[in-house]
């Protein structure tokens, strides 16, 4: 990670930590870079992001490239624009899942992955140091929503499902997915009931979506529903619901997709990509299907390398970030949620049905701010108390304690065979780390 790019992208609190000179001189950078080519612009539904789409088409524009504007869409309908209408690359105004007061910049290239390091380096290195750039002929600045539609058309060519006589509960988030999602998902003749889609530029995470799922789990539980899920603010994550309102994380979803792309002589190598987070649970069920599991730092990033560098196929966070290569290399909540559709579909049953084979360890996962993450995770006293956790837990749990890549906190997340383990394991670090006079 660098000094403003962490491990998806520029974020910050927005006209504070992420200020309109940073946006403006990113842009500029970019604008440089790709000098004389397109690049397209998406943003979620924060208060802040339309402020951020001026600045960036302003610095954009001025380096000599045209701007195309999709106003308010999801991350990968952008990344997906990006690559189908051939633009140079990409930008989506986003803090994912942080509160509204905050904002961030995504970059992708036109392959739809996320931009390289050592383009990110160069941006960093002109954000503190901007050179004069060379005077050129402004860009344009277009309306380009059309794209959307495109986009949108895409996945019902791809997942032509028929889900009559299904009862479907669908949290937006008050975001990105407001303006993507339910134009696709009322195709499909289901009865489909929508909660947090009335954005209004403060509510996107507020209490809703899939960080907060109570108010879904609720609505499902008791509402007769068949199933629901949850997106996020930019929509590349999604979590379910099943019909007894339990949740079904991204380790369950990503046990179903592989148990069903092996059956289908479908999953490259016969190997899952997950990160470090990903539940015990999980590797016990995919060794009992005989599914290997490549196991990468937290990040979609690191498991779309993998995926890419390896040719496996599927692979995600158990956040709900999921990646499925067959489409395209980029994390997409929507698609995620049509294909575990399909899958219940082939399958007949319901999601807790078809994940019933999976157990999931208890989990805690507590956060810490501090005021050096790096003096931290190097400290002996404190590096010494995580091996003996682990040495305690052997083959029954397991403890990670890793910074957070976009905040300064450190994350403290213990796995074990009951909560009151995973509580008492926890605190042991998190106490020492105050004791230690780390903590903020």
């Amino acid at each position: 990670m660098g000094k403003y790019f962490g491990t998806d992208g520029i974020r910050g609190v927005a006209h504070e930590t992420l200020t309109d000179e940073i946006a403006y001189r990113v842009a500029r950078y970019i604008g440089n870079y790709y000098k004389g080519g397109r690049i397209v612009i998406g943003m979620d539904t924060r208060q802040s992001s339309k402020d951020f789409e001026a600045d960036l088409s302003k610095g954009i524009s001025e380096s000599g490239c045209d701007v195309y504007l999709l106003g308010y869409c999801s991350t990968p309908c952008l990344a997906y624009t990006t690559m189908n209408d051939d633009f140079s690359c990409g930008v989506m105004i986003s803090a994912s899942h942080n509160p509204y007061t905050d904002n961030g910049i995504k970059i992708f290239g036109n392959d739809g992955f996320k931009l390289k390091e050592d383009i990110e380096l160069l941006i960093e290195d002109y954000i503190d140091n901007p050179v004069e750039l060379e005077e050129t002929k402004a860009g344009k600045i277009v309306d380009h929503h059309e794209a959307i539609r495109t986009y949108q058309n895409w996945l019902l060519e791809k997942y032509p499902l028929d889900l009559k006589g299904m009862k479907l509960c669908v949290d937006l988030c008050n975001g990105s997915n407001c303006y993507t999602a339910k134009d696709v998902l009322d195709r499909f003749h289901a009865d489909v009931t929508y909660l947090n889609d009335t954005p209004d530029g403060t509510n996107i995470n507020n209490h809703c979506g899939s960080t907060h799922l109570e108010m879904l789990q609720e609505a499902v539980k008791n509402g007769d529903y068949d199933i629901g899920f949850a997106f996020d603010g930019d929509a590349d994550r999604v979590l379910f619901v099943d019909h007894d309102g339990e949740v079904v994380d991204g380790d369950k979803i990503m046990y179903l997709f592989s148990k069903y792309l092996k059956e289908k002589s479908m999953l490259n190598h016969d190997t899952l990509v997950t990160t470090v987070m990903s539940n015990i649970g999980l590797y016990k069920a995919l060794e009992k299907l005989d599914i290997k599991s490549d196991i990468v730092p937290v990040g979609d990033k690191n498991v779309c390398d993998s995926m890419v560098r390896n040719g496996f196929v599927v692979g995600g966070e158990q956040s709900g970030h999921i990646i499925y290569s067959y489409d395209v290399y980029f994390g997409d909540g929507l698609k995620t949620a049509l294909l575990v559709l399909q899958i219940l579909s082939d399958y007949g049953c319901s999601i807790k049905e078809a994940t019933a084979d999976i157990k999931i360890y208890p989990q805690l996962l507590v956060n810490e701010k501090v005021t050096d993450k790096k003096i931290v995770l190097t400290d002996d006293v404190i590096i010494k108390k995580i091996q003996e956790i682990a040495d305690k837990l052997s083959d029954n749990g397991r403890i990670l304690v890793r910074p957070s890549g976009t905040e300064p906190l450190i994350r403290v997340m213990v796995e074990a065979e009951n909560d009151e383990l995973c509580h008492q394991y926890v605190y042991e670090v998190i106490d020492l780390i105050k004791e230690r006079g780390y903590a903020l």
